[in-house]
């Protein structure tokens, strides 16, 4: 019984001794492959929501327009919500930019 422990303690300790050795070399080459995967998808990403943004702003600018020309009374809550959304779109990718990178 008491060979069987040792054999038993020495396998564990073989196994043991080399599993952290196996596990080093590619954790931290998976990490930094998809870190440089991730931030290289930031810049085409800023640029598309300044696109989006862009557009919104066209949208709200048309829309304004419309109901100022149409006399309504709730032009201003209208441009108000508009120019917030474009103002948020931009501020958020810049935010999200350089936070992450």
């Amino acid at each position: 019984m008491q060979k069987l422990k040792n054999k038993f303690l020495t396998v564990c300790l073989f196994v043991g001794s080399f599993t952290p050795v196996f596990s080093q070399g590619n954790g931290t080459a998976g990490i930094n492959e998809a870190t440089q995967m991730v931030t290289s998808y930031f810049e085409p990403a800023t640029q598309l929501i300044y696109a989006i943004g862009a557009v919104v702003g066209l949208i709200g600018g048309v829309k304004v327009y419309n109901k100022f020309s149409s006399g309504d009374p709730d032009t201003s809550k209208t441009a108000a919500s508009w120019f917030g959304a474009c103002i948020f779109l931009i501020v958020a990718a810049t935010i999200l930019r350089s936070f992450f990178l």
